[in-house]
């Protein structure tokens, strides 16, 4: 099963974070299936904090792809998703 969630990345106590469409049975630092976007949740702008090729987000969603607690409420904050679906 393909999962979305994060792999992380940046410096010790500043962590930045790469959405990510990658295999569930891979560690968390896998190799992934393809990149989806980025997450830096030091950064005070909002608007810049959570950026992701929403259509392809879409396309995984809709090809069965579970999204992680929490990217799911991340693409529900930035409306990508329904509340409903996730």
């Amino acid at each position: 099963m393909v999962k979305l969630r994060f792999k992380r990345f940046g410096r010790t106590h500043h962590p930045v974070y790469r959405l990510n469409a990658i295999d569930q049975r891979s560690p968390r630092d896998g190799r992934p299936i393809e990149e989806l976007g980025t997450y830096d949740p030091a950064n005070k702008d909002e608007s810049v904090q959570f950026k992701c090729n929403e259509e392809r987000v879409k396309y995984w969603l809709s090809v069965g792809a579970q999204p992680s607690e929490t990217v799911a409420a991340l693409l529900k904050k930035t409306g990508v998703i329904e509340a409903a679906k996730a």
